[in-house]
């Protein structure tokens, strides 16, 4: 298959990405923060009653998220995929190619993934946060390119969640694990599954998507707590819903702090005034020069 062709995705299928992220937000909405802590949110009890007015196609991709994210699976992705070996490119390159599959899918959205990765730097910036977090806010989304290598929506996008274990009742419509075939195996179905207590994420198998995929392309050359935003930032049932802390072990515990202050600033930065591209590119290309390669292993 040709790496780069972007018609291999149906526009409806193209769609899904930003529909989970509409309802990542209908989900979590944007919170009051705790007292002296601009990052936290506050608990939240709309989790429970989310499945109630979720959209049908949503509900469809999650349906074949749940069914198909096995251990096999998993596994065969990790093969298919590691060690990366599918093309090289830059990290502009990787942002103009998913602005084509977004202009495909919707052509009234003009360069969806340049401009919500720009405002979420510009707002992590804005906070005087390190450059590190700036070109982690840049670029953690560029995992998507998998919808460009002919992945289904539900292989690259969507809440991950660890397999090999047991589902957690606080994992996005967890009903849908039902008919997942790792439930008949009786070795899945404790806290820890097939890992030792404490064993610590790095050693879990995660449901595959643009998350990990774009850690194991970027990791090696960022900060820890950077590979960490970008390996963990769709584990809402972790760190938003305090669940898997069976599997974490010290470093995990202390990494997720990094990983929650990210996520505000992943999902409440867009809004309807684009970035002017145009003044902060410069910046911008200066700021991956510094830390990437102007060539990187997808």
């Amino acid at each position: 298959m040709d790496a780069g062709r972007a018609g291999d995705l149906q526009p409806a299928d193209a769609a899904i990405g930003d529909a989970w992220e509409e309802d990542l937000l209908r989900r979590y909405p944007e919170p009051a923060v705790a007292e002296g802590d601009s990052t936290k949110p506050q608990p939240d009890d709309s989790f429970r009653d989310y499945g109630e007015d979720t959209r049908d196609g949503v509900r469809e991709f999650y349906r074949q998220n749940h069914v198909h994210q096995t251990v096999a699976f998993v596994r065969s992705m990790r093969e298919k995929y590691l060690p990366l070996r599918r093309q090289r490119m830059g990290v502009w390159e990787a942002i103009e190619r998913l602005n084509e599959l977004v202009d495909d899918s919707d052509p009234d959205t003009e360069a969806t993934q340049i401009v919500h990765a720009v405002q979420t730097a510009e707002a992590i910036r804005a906070d005087g946060h390190p450059d590190w977090f700036v070109l982690t806010g840049l670029i953690h989304d560029l995992g998507k390119v998998l919808c460009l290598f002919g992945e289904p929506q539900w292989a690259v996008v969507g809440d991950t969640f660890p397999v090999g274990c047991a589902f957690s009742d606080k994992i996005v419509l967890p009903e849908y694990f039902a008919e997942n075939p790792d439930r008949a195996v009786p070795e899945y179905q404790t806290s820890c599954g097939i890992y030792d207590e404490g064993c610590g994420l790095d050693q879990v198998l995660m449901s595959w998507g643009h998350d990990e995929y774009l850690y194991q392309v970027v990791g090696r050359y960022l900060p820890v707590p950077a590979q960490y935003m970008i390996r963990y930032h769709s584990f809402y049932a972790a760190h938003r819903e305090g669940e898997y802390s069976q599997l974490m072990n010290e470093t995990d515990r202390e990494m997720f702090g990094w990983v929650r202050a990210f996520n505000p600033y992943d999902l409440y930065t867009k809004h309807e005034n684009p970035p002017d591209l145009d003044r902060l590119l410069p910046y911008y290309q200066e700021l991956v020069a510094r830390y990437l390669p102007d060539t990187l292993d997808w």
